[in-house]
C-alpha cells in the first residue's frame, strides 16, 4: 500500500507538470552476426564487380589484338616490284630479227640456216651468211642490253628487302607480318624472273653464234666443193667474207 501510494504521487506530480511518461521504454541492439553477414555480403558484391571490370579489360584487350591482326601492312613494294617486271618484258620484247618466237625460229632455220645445197646461188649463200652474222650480233647486243636492265634493277630490289624486312620486324599484328612475308616471296620471285630473263637471252645470244658456226662449216663444205668443181670456183671467194 505504501509503495502505490508512491506511484500515485509520482503520477500526480507528472500531471502537473505537463511530463508524458512513455509507455515503454525504446533501446538499439548490436547484433555482431547480422553486421558480420552485411559485411560479407558486401565483399562478395565488390568482388562480382571487379570481375566484370576484369573481363571487360580483356574483352577489350582481345578486340585490341584482333583490330592488330586484321590492320593492313602500312608499307607496299607492289608498284616498285611490277615496275622492274615491265623494265625486264620491255627489254626482252625489244629482242631483235629472231625474238622468242617459235614460229620466227622454224622460218629462220628452214632459210637462212637451212643446209647449203648445189641449187643455191652464190646471191642465195652470201644472204643467208649474212643474215645469220647479224642475227648473232644482235643476240650478243639483246643479251647485254638485257643485263644491264636488270643489273639497274638490283639497287631498287636492295631498297625493297631492306624496307620489307624492317616493315616485316615491326609488323603489330599477324595479317601484317603475313603481308611483309608475301611481300618478301614477291621481291624473291621477280629476281628468279630476272635471272631467268638474264639466262635465257644468254642462251639465245649462244645458240645462234653455234647455230652460225654450224651453218658455216656447212657453207665451207659447199664452197670447197664449187671451188674443186670445174666453173665454180669463181663463186668461193664472193660467200668466204661472212665465213
Amino acid at each position: 500500500m505504501k509503495r502505490l501510494g508512491k506511484l500515485a504521487t509520482a503520477a500526480t506530480v507528472a500531471l502537473v507538470l505537463g511530463v508524458t511518461v512513455p509507455a515503454r521504454a525504446q533501446w538499439i541492439v548490436f547484433d555482431p552476426n547480422n553486421y558480420v553477414q552485411n559485411v560479407l555480403t558486401a565483399a562478395r558484391e565488390l568482388q562480382q564487380i571487379n570481375n566484370q571490370i576484369t573481363s571487360l579489360q580483356n574483352e577489350a584487350q582481345m578486340l585490341i589484338n584482333q583490330a592488330k591482326n586484321l590492320a593492313n601492312l602500312p608499307y607496299s613494294s607492289l608498284q616498285q616490284l611490277q615496275s622492274s617486271i615491265r623494265r625486264t618484258q620491255q627489254l626482252l620484247g625489244q629482242a631483235q630479227r629472231i625474238a622468242y618466237d617459235v614460229q620466227q625460229i622454224d622460218r629462220a632455220f628452214s632459210t637462212s640456216y637451212a643446209p647449203a645445197t648445189g641449187v643455191q646461188s652464190s646471191e642465195v649463200l652470201i644472204t643467208n651468211a649474212r643474215s645469220r652474222w647479224q642475227n648473232t650480233y644482235a643476240a650478243t647486243q639483246d643479251a647485254l642490253r638485257l643485263q644491264a636492265g636488270i643489273v639497274g634493277n638490283l639497287d631498287t630490289n636492295r631498297i625493297q628487302t631492306s624496307a620489307l624486312v624492317t616493315s616485316s620486324q615491326g609488323a603489330s599484328g599477324a595479317l601484317q607480318a603475313t603481308q611483309a612475308g608475301n611481300q618478301i616471296l614477291a621481291l624473291s620471285a621477280q629476281q628468279l624472273a630476272d635471272l631467268t630473263a638474264v639466262v635465257t637471252a644468254q642462251g639465245r645470244a649462244q645458240s645462234l653464234e653455234a647455230a652460225q658456226r654450224a651453218s658455216a662449216q656447212d657453207q665451207g663444205r659447199e664452197q670447197l666443193r664449187r671451188f674443186l668443181t670445174p666453173g665454180q670456183g669463181y663463186q668461193s671467194s664472193n660467200v668466204q667474207m661472212f665465213h
